[in-house]
């Protein structure tokens, strides 16, 4: 088999393991949050940040929950990195933005965060800082989950079928689950475009 039929096989493998009762348990949490007129707060790191940019367009157009990823504003995530440094940035911009009960965090992570090791430790401390208010949290994460899978209240972990391509599947199927959440029918608020075109 050639890598290409390797690398599929693999993403054929994990789209069938994948936990579908945690997928509907996050839909629900989610159905909440907007109920509630809650806000959602993507947060995620390198190329999962990148894909936290793409899902608060999705959650807040298709879903119409008020959704928001601190990433998004580069000014903003450099100042408080120089100022307060990188293990702050998250949980502080989220002090500023009043965390409430009624929010939610979803974060995007391949390892899900660990202190121990010094891995995205600003994410750690931004879901210490969402428990302490008592706001919902919900993960899409790779490996073990890490310390999203230890308190999310519904957390989705793509299972590891090749340690050495653990980042690119996480960070893949990220996308693959938040497209299905937008597309959930407890979700779904609004036609995309493409689909509502006649005759295409």
């Amino acid at each position: 088999m050639s890598f290409s039929q390797h690398f599929l096989a693999e993403v054929s493998k994990i789209a069938g393991a994948l936990d579908t009762n945690a997928t509907e348990r996050i839909a629900g949490i989610l159905a909440d949050i907007r109920s509630q007129q809650g806000r959602l707060f993507v947060l995620g790191v390198g190329g999962s940040a990148a894909n936290a940019s793409h899902a608060v367009n999705d959650f807040r157009k298709i879903t119409g929950i008020e959704t928001y990823a601190p990433t998004d504003n580069v000014s903003e995530l450099t100042a408080r990195t120089n100022d307060e440094g990188w293990a702050a940035v998250f949980e502080s911009w989220l002090r500023v933005s009043r965390l409430q009960p009624r929010d939610g965090i979803l974060i995007f992570s391949v390892g899900g965060g660990n202190l121990e090791e010094q891995v995205s430790p600003n994410l750690v401390k931004a879901l210490q800082y969402a428990k302490s208010v008592g706001s919902k949290i919900v993960g899409i994460v790779g490996r073990d989950g890490g310390y999203t899978a230890k308190v999310a209240d519904a957390c989705v972990i793509i299972p590891t079928v090749n340690p050495v391509h653990v980042t690119p599947h996480s960070e893949a199927f990220q996308a693959v689950i938040w497209h299905l959440l937008v597309s959930h029918p407890s979700l779904k608020a609004h036609q995309t475009k493409w689909e509502s075109v006649p005759g295409r």
